[in-house]
């Protein structure tokens, strides 16, 4: 006997109409949930189905019915826990309605996004979540919005796009934090990110997120109303990996004038600043002070703990999804939308830096 004869049949509806003595479109109405059918043909379907162990081409079933039950979600780094956890708000919510979640990571590249959002919609998804790896390249995302399939946008804007976009405004959240920093006597304050751009940051620059325009808008704000300027030097950009960053916070704390206080733009940017400060022999906050962005149970437990600025990413994730699943089921926006907001914790990584202590 044949390998090819010896593997189990699939089991079609064909065989299940057979096995329930009815036609194959009365079996296949009854599979897909559409069309009339008796309560008495039904049962004897399902009934035939669960002895045979069949189970539904949902390719086909989507054909049929013009939904696939599932949602496509595109993120920029599935590594970083602030995705990782939007994530599991999103599938959450959408196991809840019956919606299965197809994810896929770009690597903050556009291209990969174009490509992701392609095959997800070749493979017939209700609707897409998109976190964008750029606000101003978006051109494939209008597409998607003008042919009318469901789309929402997470974390950050698309510049022109006019839909629900499940986002905090960075801008405040950052003017208070640094804010902090300045009346803690700090005046050399770095930002780090792994934002790519060609050219080394200055002021002004169109940046394509977001979610970074927004923080550096904060911060130059609280400086320009401190009365002091905003050093564009410590604004880096590009760190890439955990060496490059690494690197970066040597170079910030190493410099003629060093930098007396960090700001992380994510979790995983922060792991390896902290790990590049111990590695220099310094420590947080005496010699140099920390502020990252996102709540995570690891900054809690370090010593110091370290002060955040924590954004209801879980929630986020939920919202995104409540409202993907709205458009799918062409019910209306939920009223005034979500409204989400950063706070800053602060616990024991900050403080004056060494300079101005007395």
């Amino acid at each position: 006997m044949s390998s090819n004869s010896s593997r189990r049949r699939e089991i079609t509806v064909a065989d299940v109409a057979k096995a329930a003595q009815v036609s194959k479109a009365q079996a296949a109405r009854a599979l897909g949930n559409y069309g009339a059918v008796s309560e008495e043909v039904r049962g004897r379907v399902l009934a035939a189905a669960e002895e045979l162990s069949y189970r539904p081409n949902e390719l086909a079933r989507s054909m049929n019915t013009g939904k696939s039950n599932t949602i496509g979600v595109v993120v920029g780094d599935i590594e970083n826990p602030h995705f990782g956890l939007a994530t599991r708000g999103i599938t959450d919510t959408a196991k809840k309605s019956g919606y299965n979640v197809i994810l896929i990571n770009t690597d903050e590249e556009v291209s990969a996004e174009i490509e992701a959002v392609r095959v997800l919609l070749d493979k017939r998804v209700d609707g897409l979540i998109v976190a964008p790896a750029s606000s101003i390249e978006t051109e494939h995302l209008q597409h998607v919005h003008e042919s009318g399939r469901p789309l929402v946008l997470l974390d950050r804007k698309a510049e022109g796009l006019d839909v629900e976009t499940i986002a905090v405004s960075m801008a405040e959240i950052s003017f208070e934090s640094t804010r902090y920093l300045l009346q803690a006597g700090h005046r050399r304050i770095a930002f780090i990110s792994t934002l790519k751009t060609e050219t080394p940051y200055r002021t002004g620059m169109v940046l394509d997120s977001s979610q970074i325009s927004e923080r550096l808008e904060g911060m130059q704000r609280a400086f320009t109303e401190s009365g002091l300027s905003f050093s564009e030097d410590q604004v880096r950009l590009n760190a890439g990996d955990a060496d490059s960053i690494r690197t970066i916070t040597r170079g910030l704390l190493l410099a003629p004038e060093p930098a007396t206080a960090i700001v992380a733009s994510d979790g995983l940017i922060a792991l390896s600043v902290v790990e590049a400060i111990q590695e220099l022999g310094l420590s947080i906050p005496d010699d140099i002070s920390f502020l990252m962005y996102d709540d995570f149970s690891w900054t809690r437990l370090t010593s110091p703990p370290l002060t955040v600025i924590a954004q209801p990413v879980y929630e986020m994730g939920v919202a995104a999804a409540g409202a993907l699943i709205r458009q799918i089921e062409g019910r209306k926006p939920a009223a005034n939308g979500a409204g989400f907001s950063a706070r800053l914790i602060r616990r024991g990584s900050v403080a004056m830096p060494r300079t101005a202590r007395v």
